[in-house]
């Protein structure tokens, strides 16, 4: 079975890939590879016009006209080199516009993707329209929008989530599910938009590479190390600032007793090493289940603050914690780290029963072999 896994912003695509040639199948990596943080492609699509003078120029053209360059561009080059985007039996696509274009254009390069290939299946694990659809009908649920609707976030900050709820989108999601094989959600954030759809195929929990990411017991000699990984494009969507505030009142409260470690929009590579030494690893707030950097943290046997509703403890069937469930609340935060830091065998059972969690339930292996069974329902 030859697979294409088009488009990359987590990893989720590279360990899905390291899992299925575990299992000695032909899987590839094409698409463009999300800006700074530089995951490995097999063959990269180049974004155009995104950035300096060009970008001004693009942005210029954008409001006179409404034409994108970028995706023009795009398309061209999709067009160019679309030998290496046929004849496979699964192709996989990231999200619903994984060619980053105007659904006009992305539109095109679907068509062409469904005519040549067997099987085309979407995976739900970012924004689409659906999701974006639910989140804004259920403003009460911890979502991405809360610190929009809270005035945080500016539109012009926030196109590349609204863009789903123009009409345009909508047509382009009423294409997609035409034709595709299905659906797949890699968690709880993208569930329960999809779970009463037709196409939807379940829940596929994200793939971690357990070999690569080494698990060590936690040791605490000294100093607690606390780290934060701010993203400045997603600062207030993950919550970033809540942790931030969170983590000024402790450095006063726990001066003694912690160190304090924040970097900000470092490539991936460099990222997945800066927090080695940490003990409890900060992730996102606005979230109902783990993101990718929240499990390959846990695979590392980090204590993370993270999404973990109740949702995600019932369907794993979890007694314990295997991560700290965050939430949107300075004083809830504070109080979950004070626990930690004055009973540090607490963040050393956690670590613990974070890398067993993965293990069971994230291994890459394991995880790639319920898709094979999916895509050959």
């Amino acid at each position: 079975m030859k697979i294409l896994l088009i488009g990359e912003y987590s990893r989720l695509h590279n360990s899905l890939k390291e899992g299925l040639l575990e299992l000695n199948y032909k899987a590839y990596i094409k698409g463009f590879n999300d800006g700074f943080k530089n995951y490995d492609i097999d063959f990269k699509l180049q974004k155009k016009w995104d950035d300096g003078i060009r970008r001004k120029i693009k942005i210029g053209i954008y409001k006179l006209t409404s034409f994108d360059i970028s995706s023009y561009l795009t398309y061209r080059q999709f067009f160019k080199n679309k030998g290496h985007f046929i004849n496979f039996d699964i192709v996989q696509l990231v999200n619903e516009n994984s060619f980053y274009c105007q659904p006009y254009f992305e539109k095109k390069i679907l068509k062409f993707l469904f005519k040549k290939n067997k099987k085309v299946f979407l995976l739900s694990c970012g924004l689409d329209y659906l999701n974006v659809k639910y989140i804004f009908e259920h403003p009460e649920e911890k979502s991405i929008i809360l610190p929009y609707l809270l005035g945080k976030v500016k539109k012009n900050n926030f196109l590349n989530v609204l863009k789903f709820r123009k009409k345009s989108f909508e047509r382009l999601h009423d294409y997609i599910f035409k034709h595709i094989s299905g659906v797949i959600a890699s968690d709880f954030d993208y569930h329960s938009p999809l779970k009463d759809n037709s196409k939807y195929l379940g829940l596929i929990p994200n793939p971690i590479n357990t070999k690569t990411l080494k698990f060590e017991t936690l040791v605490i000699s000294n100093k607690i190390v606390i780290f934060l990984g701010i993203n400045n494009e997603s600062y207030f969507k993950k919550g970033s600032d809540y942790f931030e505030d969170a983590l000024k009142i402790i450095e006063k409260k726990y001066s003694d007793k912690v160190d304090i470690v924040i970097t900000r929009s470092v490539p991936y590579a460099e990222y997945i090493n800066l927090y080695n030494s940490c003990h409890i690893l900060l992730d996102q707030v606005h979230a109902l289940d783990q993101g990718y950097n929240a499990l390959e943290a846990m695979a590392k046997g980090k204590v993370v603050f993270t999404g973990a509703e109740s949702e995600f403890y019932e369907y794993y069937k979890l007694s314990e914690q295997v991560c700290i469930n965050a939430k949107p609340n300075l004083n809830y935060l504070v109080n979950e780290l004070s626990f930690l830091i004055e009973n540090p065998q607490e963040i050393i059972e956690i670590g613990r029963r974070a890398r067993e969690f993965i293990e069971k339930e994230h291994d890459y292996i394991k995880v790639a072999q319920k898709y094979i069974n999916i895509w050959n329902y």
